[in-house]
């Protein structure tokens, strides 16, 4: 067997692996019952993410040369940072919506590596006289593993918004502090002028807590439903049906807290490996064409980029923004990475396009 055909066979199982993946995944969401489901869908992962490795292996000793030089190439390793940042984040969640948010763009990915791309684009070829520098390594590898964890932070962003069902929740100790959580439709204002009135909130939600199975001891403390003799200005006008139906168990809330935390860690972990990778690629933008910054659309949308992460950033640590808006924010910047990525390659004239459609 050829490493070309090996590379052929790699491509397509990482595929299939990915997608069995995915339906354990998904399947593990619908029947939690079932223990078997993540399992499966870890191994899955695993699976690819080695089948991957090797294929960017062959890749290597075929051409020579570390494995980034086109789209094919690019996509695969993406798609290996993806799965390699998913087993962090998994393993400090411990939570199954990791995985169903994650394993269908990692497959989709070698899906569209794999099955949509023309031959042409999945062959080795030699290096073009710009790409023969140590800097491909250095700034295409650490770009594109930045790119796996801001995706993947933002994946989980928005597993953190369906979690919640885009509700307005206020968490207290995911990236600043410590504390409890609790819905901030149910958020009750301390009177600074009334002990009384302060004591009679904290009984009443004390009593709902007792009656919804909860604990008062220790930790952090869910409101599960809003206490019948004491009602905030925000809910006065609401209907009791709509305050029944958005209510958020303390199951979920706790499942929020942990995606809204594990969230902002890992873009916290991809945004310093955006900002090398920028650096390193002026600095190699220097070396091959003389000029640090040229304004080419793929350096426009790397700015962009880390601009939309940088407000991310500056919200959660200076603001203190928690929940839904970081979460929103996340959310636009998962768009605007694949822009970044794969929009501005493709479809646009630049000095970093692949000229697949222009």
């Amino acid at each position: 067997m050829t490493l070309a055909s090996l590379e052929g066979w790699l491509d397509n199982a990482a595929f299939a692996v990915l997608f069995v993946a995915m339906l354990a995944y998904w399947s593990g969401l619908a029947f939690e019952k079932v223990k078997a489901l993540p399992i499966i869908g870890g191994v899955g992962m695993a699976i690819g993410n080695l089948a991957m490795a090797a294929l960017l292996t062959a890749r290597w000793i075929e051409g020579g040369y570390f494995p980034l030089s086109n789209l094919y190439e690019s996509l695969f390793f993406i798609a290996w940072g993806i799965t390699a940042v998913h087993f962090a984040a998994e393993k400090m969640t411990d939570s199954r919506w990791v995985g169903a948010v994650t394993s269908p763009v990692a497959m989709a990915i070698a899906a569209f590596a794999a099955l949509t791309l023309p031959d042409t684009m999945q062959v080795s070829e030699p290096l073009v006289p710009a790409l023969k520098s140590n800097w491909l390594m250095m700034h295409v590898s650490v770009m594109l593993l930045s790119y796996a964890a801001l995706m993947v932070g933002s994946l989980i962003a928005i597993a953190f918004l369906i979690v919640t069902r885009g509700q307005a929740v206020e968490l207290k100790g995911s990236s600043v502090g410590t504390g409890g959580f609790r819905d901030r439709k149910y958020q009750l204002k301390r009177a600074t002028n009334s002990l009384a009135v302060d004591r009679a909130v904290e009984n009443a939600v004390t009593e709902q807590i007792i009656a919804a199975g909860g604990s008062t001891t220790g930790g952090s403390t869910a409101v599960l439903a809003a206490p019948a003799s004491v009602v905030t200005k925000d809910t006065s006008t609401k209907s009791s049906a709509e305050d029944t139906d958005s209510t958020l168990s303390l199951q979920r809330l706790t499942l929020a807290d942990t995606l809204d935390n594990i969230s902002y860690r890992i873009i916290g972990l991809g945004f310093p490996l955006l900002t090398i990778g920028i650096i390193a690629g002026a600095v190699w933008a220097n070396e091959a064409w003389g000029s640090y910054w040229s304004w080419d659309p793929k350096e426009t949308w790397a700015l962009i980029t880390w601009l939309v992460f940088a407000a991310y950033l500056h919200a959660r640590i200076t603001k203190g923004w928690q929940g839904r808006k970081p979460a929103i924010l996340a959310a636009s910047g998962f768009v605007v990475v694949w822009i970044c990525y794969l929009g501005v390659n493709i479809l646009g004239k630049g000095l970093h396009s692949y000229g697949w459609f222009f």
